[in-house]
């Protein structure tokens, strides 16, 4: 299986990406040639990580029959001082809202995630410090 994304040059440091049929527009801060019209690509790396784990951790849930009535995943990462620069670190807070969420099954279905499903992590692990915790609000 493979896969295949298209990334083209617009102007100054702008590209667009298509992904999936769906068009992102990349670009640089205004300092570094860029007029701000878009995400810069490494954030984008830690949104693929927040989407893949929640994708497996809400089909996890699913199958327990567990159901939040909120969930957010907020991924923080820090960055090497030299080039090149790449993310050393990575943080991922899981945040459920519902009534009774129990802990174990939420331990579980992050842990599957991490461990075994998500092939960000995996990927990002080669190279990062991933870290995570779960947090319930009431």
């Amino acid at each position: 299986m493979s896969t295949k994304v298209n990334v083209t040059w617009k102007d100054n440091m702008a590209f667009e990406a298509n992904v999936n049929g769906f068009n992102i527009m990349l670009d640089a801060e205004e300092r570094v040639g860029g007029q701000n019209q878009g995400p810069r690509p490494k954030p984008l790396t830690l949104v693929s990580l927040g989407g893949c784990t929640g994708m497996d951790v809400i089909s996890i849930l699913n199958k327990m029959r567990v159901t939040p009535d909120f969930f957010d995943i907020e991924v923080e990462a820090e960055m090497t001082e030299e080039h090149p620069r790449y993310f050393n670190k990575i943080h991922i807070k899981y945040t459920f809202k519902g009534n009774d969420l129990p802990m174990e099954k939420l331990e579980k279905a992050v842990t599957l995630s991490q461990d075994r499903y998500c092939g960000v992590s995996e990927m990002l692990r080669k190279s990062s410090e991933l870290s995570h915790e779960i947090v319930i609000i009431d």
